[in-house]
């Protein structure tokens, strides 16, 4: 299974965007998979369903802070190679989809209750998320790559 079909299962299995994707790389990087979804578990629906940052979009930054990210507070090489790579997904994303953000994205403002519930009762994030979680991944994984 690809790391794109392990995310993609992962939210059609139940976990948000932003768990989906995290988890599926969160061993590789030294973090267990129920600690990254519950480091994850506020940023669905655009962080908090408040239809900002797309989740998958955080998910694929938070791997790549954990990848790449500075630990120690007096570096400053580590958040400026994380910063440029976190600027590259933002723009290879954004070519795909138009934009990071879940409103945008989804068609619908999630933090308006009634936008909402006509987004619950079409299904929308079943139809367009797990496209948006495969293609977090593409992109992260072209990224990681070129940059090992």
């Amino acid at each position: 299974m690809t790391k794109s079909d392990e995310a993609v299962a992962g939210f059609k299995g139940g976990f948000s965007c932003t768990q989906a994707l995290l988890s599926t790389f969160s061993e590789e990087l030294g973090m267990d998979r129920a600690t990254a979804c519950k480091v994850a578990s506020g940023f669905g629906g655009g962080v908090g369903r408040t239809g900002n940052i797309c989740g998958a979009v955080s998910g694929a930054l938070m791997v790549i802070g954990l990848k790449y990210g500075k630990a120690v507070p007096e570096t400053c090489a580590e958040r400026e190679r994380t910063y440029e790579l976190v600027r590259e997904f933002v723009r290879e994303y954004t070519v795909l989809h138009g934009s990071v953000n879940c409103t945008d994205l989804l068609g619908y403002d999630l933090s308006n209750p009634e936008a909402h519930a006509e987004a619950q009762e079409k299904r929308i994030a079943g139809q367009k998320c797990p496209k948006l979680v495969e293609d977090a991944v593409l992109v992260l994984e072209k990224i990681i790559k070129a940059h090992p």
